[in-house]
């Protein structure tokens, strides 16, 4: 018999739990796009992105997804034959990579497999050996979704900085904004790409890079008028924002979710996520078991706060998987990128998220292993409601 009738909880890492107030200020006809209240929202919209990231950079805003992004970074400071160090920690560096390569990028990677964040001596060494300054960009990911591998921007930045080597930083947070730390100046980071979709709390569709001076002034010789960054940040008119049609509902659903964090605080956001992180982290250790699963990240500093990665025998992750949404209406994330996939499983718990519906994850999680006869440690529910109720 299903429990899964009533409302259903996509736990999946982005898109992320749309909060009621951002679908109501998108359940609007459609306005007038050629002057009047959007042009106000949508200027609206530019210094509060900034400090959502922590910077006094520029920001553009493209419609599209994570990878549209991608490949607007990608086209803003690169020409065709230049040199990019990939650092991949899970599958989503590795495609940031590729994609340079359909630009023409010549592509170098360093790979820490998809348990461990970088090893900042492989990379030093890395950079130390390109006494030609082959390299003209290293690529790295905040938070890998895929393996929910967190990595140590500010350290990346010192090793550059310790070498002497002149790449531009770039990196994807697209999984992190507004759930795990991020500060882009304070960091040292001159290209930062994200979506909306995550800890952004608005639908898919809206993709964004931040860029500093420095990548401003490493223009290649041609980038396209759709992907140029120039144009959106320097409008001379409104519609040159998008390079066509603004996102109309979008705009209005961006708008509402800053106004939330910025209510709670964007501490408090940080805080927020940390402590529902490690309530879920509690509960797995409680779970581990020789011949059940385990957490992806041993290391938890390592780890992300706004998705966790999760191993198990094949083929249980996707048992466990398919029996927590058939049997309650809990959807959790695929084992994506993974090998054998079907080992494998993620929560998201980015956005707009809170205790009850944690701790709700979790207790679905446990009458799945109980009812699928996973072999598992006693205790994890317990332990989780410690931390919750420890970090009130």
């Amino acid at each position: 018999m299903s429990l899964s009738q009533g409302r259903a909880y996509l736990a999946i890492p982005g898109p992320s739990v749309i909060p009621d107030e951002v679908l109501q200020a998108m359940h609007r006809a459609s306005p007038n796009i050629y002057e009047g209240e959007l042009h106000e929202v949508t200027h609206s919209l530019i210094p509060d992105l900034k400090r959502v990231a922590m910077t006094d950079g520029q920001v553009a805003i493209y419609i599209g997804n994570g990878h549209a992004a991608w490949e607007a970074a990608l086209a803003n400071v690169l020409n065709p034959g230049d040199t990019v160090l990939v650092l991949a920690t899970g599958r989503f560096c590795i495609g940031w990579g590729e994609m340079a390569a359909d630009l023409g990028m010549k592509v170098e990677t360093l790979d820490f497999g998809a348990q461990a964040p970088i090893d900042l001596a492989r990379i030093e060494a890395a950079l130390a050996a390109d006494t030609a300054g082959r390299i003209k960009a290293v690529l790295a990911v905040h938070v890998d979704t895929s393996t929910s591998v967190k990595n140590d921007i500010p350290g990346l930045r010192a090793v550059m900085d310790e070498v002497g080597h002149d790449a531009l930083l770039m990196v994807d947070c697209i999984a992190s904004l507004g759930c795990d730390r991020f500060e882009m100046d304070g960091w040292g980071v001159d290209v930062m790409v994200a979506a909306c979709q995550k800890g952004l709390m608005t639908p898919a569709g809206i993709g964004f890079v931040w860029y500093n001076d420095e990548a401003d002034a490493r223009r290649p010789a041609l980038v396209s008028r759709y992907w140029d960054w120039r144009t959106r940040t320097e409008p001379e008119e409104y519609y040159r924002y998008f390079d066509g049609t603004a996102p109309t509902h979008h705009i209005y659903g961006l708008r509402k979710a800053l106004d939330m964090i910025f209510a709670e605080g964007l501490d408090h956001v940080f805080s927020r996520h940390e402590v529902l992180a490690r309530a879920i982290w509690a509960a797995f250790d409680r779970w581990a078991h020789p011949d059940g699963m385990r957490l992806n990240v041993a290391d938890p500093v390592a780890r992300s706060h706004a998705v966790t990665s999760v191993a198990m025998r094949s083929p249980d992750g996707d048992r466990l998987r398919r029996w927590c949404e058939a049997e309650c209406g809990l959807t959790l994330g695929i084992g994506l990128g993974r090998d054998p996939a079907d080992a494998y499983f993620r929560i998201g718990h980015m956005g707009h998220v809170n205790g009850h519906m944690i701790m709700g994850v979790l207790g679905t999680l446990q009458a799945g292993l109980v009812a699928l006869d996973i072999p598992h440690g006693v205790g994890a529910l317990d332990a989780a409601a410690g931390v919750i109720a420890g970090g009130l």
